[in-house]
């Protein structure tokens, strides 16, 4: 027993020495510095031993940041935020999903204030900081600090000549809207910083989601049946193994060359906005839906898609002279022969990109890991031809063109039903398009079932175990969609699906309308609100429709604003809604805690009467609702993809250090809200 103790007392007495040893590794310098009679500077530096650090007051990783906390005092009054510097590193820190900014070997933190006593004082206070090294952490430890400050002389002439007064305010704004602007440009380069990791990271998954779209291109029936026709193009050639290999490479980046040029010339023609106006507008949402429907029917056998026949001719005829020119010409023809098949997954995925980005060069980037994806295997069956002995096209390859024709039907009609939100018609309303749906796949698995037939198809005699599989995995989909006729959420296709707001028949509004008639309760809010019979937020949520009333309203009843930019063909917006909204703590506060207000970027059917019509910073002049919303977006906040979330005051004043966007995890969420909360109350 007395042994245990002593080892206990031992450990403990290392891990003491080890903490106090590693404070020492942090040493703090205080001192004043005179700035002028009125105006004085805190200066706060920190000396760090070998590798430890300490963390910035702006890091977002998972370390504590370093807090200053300063004692109360009608003697001086503090301008501005405390400053580092110099710049801190920044690295990326994926459990945070954001960047860990931090100090090494030397920095200087400074806080300027204005002085307001006549006689000398002193500030005091202590710092709050986390020593880090190698990976190992200790405690956050608190340091007390005292500055003494000379007072100034023109503190007690309070009624002074103006001019004095005047020339007085005159110094501490040159010097405030100095400390604001070197603030304003450190926070920008630390947002800057911030963005960098996360814009790589965004765009490698750009780059595979295409690239994965482009190894499923392979099966589809076009290009399969591509490969021996490609490759028997190398096998003939005669030519050793090694240049063989050469012609294979070069091959394979023609047809890169070719899908990446084409996205270099869309991102060339259509410009910045082109990612927001696909997403969003009728005209190309219902082109893509006939786009589809055309080759949903191509595929069900009722004609054949194919390229002009003299234009893949001249391309055979020149494939036919060998060499690298004739294995450019044969990268031609397999891309021209197989966009039949590719055309329909690419647009696919370039609209997918363009739903959540607001960045015109994703156009280049899917298009490069599109052609990767599928310039890749046939690139490997160049390289070695004979793989090709093994491989036959049989009925199969119908089967997978049917099932490619029912998928095409039911991606048309989000293609519509985004058209149709956007125009207003009211055609394809929740259930509807529910219908239709439900339809579609219940036909796809009978179809798989073998109770239905196509042109092509070999007569199936037995139900193989993946045809099975995959029935009882469309019919499980079509059950689950079911319940949604009524209103259930469907929370796993909110994102494709119209929003609940277009259902008539929606038990849980009509059970939450009832409710609210059973305890005689009405709304608190203004009932001829703009917009309000136009727009809608979602069932359980009441707000404003336009920002000016919203302000009007906060401030009378003394709660902060939530701004909701968001947008009727928004799959991101409605996700959003159906798993972070309806979660109690998050609805608790959205409803009770705060005013809301959706600011709808995609209305463009609502003209503006032309006392509210907006000039744009290039000239345009602005008519209807969503252009106004959406420029306010994009002018005030630097970004033009919904959902966007602010929190501001009836004054028109940010209550956090940035907007929230697309994030599905309840607590970020819960804590954005409590930020803007704690700050409103201050």
């Amino acid at each position: 027993m007395k042994k245990r103790l002593v080892l206990s007392l031992f450990t403990l007495a290392l891990i003491l020495s080890n903490v106090l040893n590693a404070q020492q590794a942090a040493k703090w310098n205080f001192k004043t510095k005179a700035i002028n009679d009125s105006i004085s500077e805190l200066v706060m530096q920190c000396t760090l031993d070998g590798d430890w650090h300490i963390y910035s007051q702006y890091t977002k990783g998972t370390e504590n940041p370093i807090v200053f906390t300063f004692e109360k005092s009608g003697k001086y009054e503090a301008i501005g935020s405390i400053k580092e510097s110099p710049k801190p590193i920044a690295e990326y820190d994926p459990f945070a999903k954001d960047s860990s900014r931090y100090f090494k070997n030397k920095v200087t933190f400074t806080q300027r204030i204005k002085v307001k006593s006549a006689e000398d004082f002193q500030v005091k206070g202590s710092v709050n900081y986390q020593l880090c090294e190698k990976g190992s952490c200790i405690p956050p430890d608190d340091t007390d600090f005292t500055f003494n400050v000379k007072g100034n002389p023109k503190a007690l002439e309070a009624p002074v000549a103006a001019t004095e007064e005047i020339a007085s305010t005159e110094t501490l704004t040159e010097e405030t809207k100095e400390v604001a602007k070197t603030e304003e440009i450190a926070e920008a380069t630390i947002e800057e910083e911030t963005t960098a990791a996360q814009k790589d990271k965004s765009m490698w998954t750009v780059f595979f989601v295409s690239f994965t779209a482009g190894l499923l291109a392979l099966i589809t029936p076009c290009v399969f049946p591509m490969i021996p026709m490609t490759i028997s193009f190398f096998m003939k050639g005669g030519s050793s193994k090694r240049k063989g290999r050469q012609q294979a490479f070069f091959f394979g980046g023609s047809i890169i060359f070719m899908f990446t040029v084409l996205g270099l010339i869309l991102t060339w023609a259509l410009g910045g906005d082109a990612m927001y106006i696909i997403s969003t507008h009728w005209v190309p949402n219902l082109i893509f839906f006939v786009i589809f429907m055309i080759f949903a029917f191509s595929f069900f056998g009722l004609f054949e898609l194919t390229m002009p026949s003299k234009l893949i001719n001249k391309s055979d005829e020149q494939a036919d002279k060998g060499g690298y020119l004739g294995t450019f010409f044969i990268a031609l023809t397999t891309v021209l022969v197989s966009f039949s098949c590719t055309g329909p997954i690419l647009g696919a995925a370039l609209i997918e990109m363009a739903s959540g980005s607001s960045n015109s060069y994703v156009f280049l980037i899917s298009m490069l890991g599109f052609a990767v994806g599928f310039a890749l295997p046939f690139t490997i069956l160049a390289m070695f031809p004979s793989v090709l002995k093994n491989m036959k096209s049989g009925s199969w390859l119908n089967t997978v063109k049917i099932v490619f024709g029912f998928i095409e039907i039911a991606l048309g009609l989000k293609f519509l039903s985004m058209a149709d939100l956007s125009a207003g018609w009211g055609i394809l309303d929740r259930e509807t398009y529910l219908a239709l749906w439900i339809v579609t796949f219940s036909m796809l698995g009978f179809y798989l079932l073998g109770k239905l037939r196509f042109k092509g198809d070999a007569p199936l005699e037995k139900i193989g175990v993946p045809r099975l599989f995959l029935s009882l995995i469309v019919f499980s989909f079509v059950v689950y969609m079911i319940p949604g006729l009524w209103g259930a959420p469907l929370k796993a296709i909110s994102g494709y699906i119209p929003p609940q707001t277009t259902q008539d028949f929606d038990l849980i509004r009509i059970n939450a309308e009832n409710a609210t008639v059973a305890t005689e309760s009405t709304s608190s809010l203004p009932a001829d609100r703009k917009y309000a019979k136009e727009l809608h937020l979602p069932t359980g949520f009441e707000g404003f429709f336009d920002l000016e009333e919203a302000k009007a309203y906060a401030k009378k009843v003394g709660k902060p604003i939530f701004i909701d930019f968001t947008g009727k063909t928004c799959a991101n917006c409605r996700e959003m809604e159906n798993y972070v909204w309806v979660d109690p703590q998050v609805k608790k506060r959205l409803t009770e805690e705060y005013i809301m207000v959706a600011l709808y970027a995609d209305v463009n059917t609502i003209e503006l009467p032309e006392s509210e019509w907006v000039t744009t910073k290039d000239g345009k002049t602005i008519k209807t609702l969503g252009k106004k919303n959406h420029n306010f977006q994009i002018e005030e906040f630097k970004a033009n993809a919904q959902p966007l979330y602010v929190l501001m005051d009836a004054d028109g004043n940010l209550l956090t250090k940035e907007p929230k966007s697309y994030d599905r995890d309840i607590n970020n969420f819960v804590k954005f809200l409590d930020e803007g909360l704690a700050n409103f109350k201050k």
